[in-house]
């Protein structure tokens, strides 16, 4: 019987550059007509090391022979960028401190709707990026819950592969948020750099 093993965070970081310079992986080719949606998983304790190595992959990926427009999306700035627009992140923080997070985000959940973002984020889009990473997940919960924004982003990056990192488990079927809570089933992305090598 075949040893399963197990690589490091460390480990599966260090695969992410080849992995992202396929050009399977960047034409969306060989997944069918799925489009070339992907996550990357990871235990949320790990957060500040995937944070340093996606600033560090994004140049290296600027910088490779390919030169790759790579554009980074952080949920969690879109939303304060979202708010500040309207005027009223200022008011946000004062809300939360004067009367905690959960009022502060059932007041202000109505302006940030899936739509709403997916819409700010097409708008700051160039239309050249060949590959995006969506970042700031975990900080953006529980008022973006990942699965819903990837259902919406479908349209708007139809044939631009996108990788989410995401502070939790994805087994190819189901999100797991931080290890703990269930987002919801999601079926159209492929696993990237799997935790247990096959």
């Amino acid at each position: 019987m075949k040893n399963m093993s197990v690589p490091t965070i460390q480990q599966r970081l260090d695969k992410l550059l080849l992995a992202l310079q396929d050009s399977r992986l960047l034409n969306n080719r060989g997944i069918g007509n799925e489009i070339g949606f992907y996550i990357f998983d990871y235990d949320p304790e790990h957060e500040p090391l995937v944070q340093q190595h996606v600033a560090r992959l994004k140049l290296q990926l600027t910088n490779s022979l390919n030169n790759l427009k790579v554009e980074e999306i952080n949920l969690y700035h879109a939303i304060l960028e979202i708010l500040q627009g309207r005027r009223v992140l200022q008011k946000a923080f004062d809300l939360e401190a004067t009367k905690g997070s959960a009022f502060l985000n059932k007041t202000i959940s109505p302006l940030v709707r899936p739509a709403q973002v997916v819409d700010h984020i097409h708008k700051k889009m160039s239309g050249q990026e060949q590959l995006v990473f969506l970042t700031g997940v975990g900080a953006s919960w529980p008022l973006l819950r990942s699965h819903t924004i990837l259902n919406n982003l479908h349209a708007a990056l139809d044939r631009t592969p996108l990788v989410m990192f995401f502070p939790g488990s994805y087994d190819g079927q189901e999100l797991r948020l931080f290890n703990t809570f269930k987002d919801d089933n999601y079926y159209r992305a492929f696993p990237l750099i799997p935790r247990q090598e096959r």
